[in-house]
């Protein structure tokens, strides 16, 4: 199989590097700086135990490339950006007949819960990802990914449920890479739980190191946590626990320092850093506001860290820079809410 990677990120860059070095056929896509950086350097890829610079074919999108039967796309732009990509690849011909939507399978590697519904609009084959990958990625043509020995878990499923031999195919290939990969037959069920600790990210993002190991962030992610817990339970959502999770990961992926490399922090942070305009909050945060709106339930800490981190990308403000004005705020909120 190749995989064709929408989106050379943290996470696209670790999965399509990893697979790369191990000898399977990867193209990447990326634009802007970093498809020029990775064109004229190739791919620099940073963990604990090495430092690689793999020659990794690179696109700047579909009508670069001759998609073949044998393909997989594994979508791994942020989950904001996630319809724009599918409507660029769904309708791609496919080399003996068909289009992308129609024939190839669609694997999406993101944050959230949101993309596979989305992808199932255009794509008759959607496979879930549950990405759990500490990564980062702040300069163009450079991916830093902060585990070892492994570099990440990757539980993979068809969408909605059940597993195939192209779900298992794509995981023993990626556990040749470096991975732990998973097949449950409810992948979503793990990547509900992946969105309880991505309620973080919009604190991180706006309040940044000072805020990490603070009291008051912690007693706001609690509040956060417990408003998913009650939508969920409404919902009908039973999402994989914590502690199932650490199980599977055991010893085998320690986050450790990587040499040289820049101090940062998760997806959301770094998309303030980049200064795109654009961040996940939506459908992370907002996952749970929109979930309480259908059944009625309030979601007061979630809406509020939803619009604050909307508000610090689209007034392109940097990462930690909220104000002690901003944090009174959030925390009075917590505090009303018990």
């Amino acid at each position: 199989m190749r995989y064709i990677i929408i989106g050379a990120g943290a996470v696209g860059g670790a999965i399509g590097g990893r697979l790369f070095q191990s000898g399977h056929e990867v193209v990447l896509v990326a634009r802007g700086d970093h498809l020029a950086a990775l064109r004229e350097e190739g791919l620099h890829l940073a963990t604990p135990d090495e430092a690689l610079t793999l020659p990794v074919p690179t696109v700047a999108g579909p009508r670069e490339v001759t998609l073949r039967t044998d393909d997989v796309l594994v979508l791994s732009v942020k989950i904001q950006d996630a319809a724009a990509a599918l409507d660029a690849w769904a309708t791609r011909p496919v080399e003996g007949g068909g289009t992308a939507g129609e024939v190839l399978p669609l694997v999406c590697a993101q944050n959230g819960v949101a993309g596979e519904r989305m992808a199932l609009r255009r794509f008759r084959h959607v496979y879930g990802m549950c990405v759990w990958l500490p990564a980062q990625f702040l300069r163009p043509g450079h991916v830093v990914a902060h585990c070892a020995p492994l570099t990440g878990m990757l539980h993979i499923g068809r969408y909605p449920s059940g597993t195939d031999d192209t779900a298992r195919l794509i995981a023993a290939d990626l556990e040749k890479s470096h991975f732990a990969a998973p097949v449950p037959a409810d992948v979503m069920r793990w990547k509900y739980g992946k969105l309880l600790s991505n309620l973080a990210n919009a604190l991180d993002a706006v309040g940044g190191a000072t805020l990490r190991g603070d009291a008051r962030a912690a007693e706001l992610l609690r509040h956060a946590r417990a408003e998913a817990v009650a939508v969920f339970n409404a919902a009908g959502v039973e999402p994989a626990t914590a502690e199932e999770q650490q199980r599977l990961r055991g010893d085998r992926m320690d986050v450790r320092p990587v040499a040289g490399a820049e101090p940062g922090g998760g997806s959301s942070w770094q998309s303030l850093s980049r200064g795109t305009g654009s961040i996940e909050a939506d459908y992370l945060n907002g996952e749970i506001v929109l979930l309480g709106r259908e059944h009625g339930i309030a979601t007061p800490v979630n809406e509020v860290l939803q619009r604050m981190a909307n508000v610090f990308a689209h007034e392109h403000r940097r990462p930690g820079s909220l104000t002690a004005a901003e944090l009174a705020a959030l925390t009075a909120l917590a505090g009303g809410t018990d």
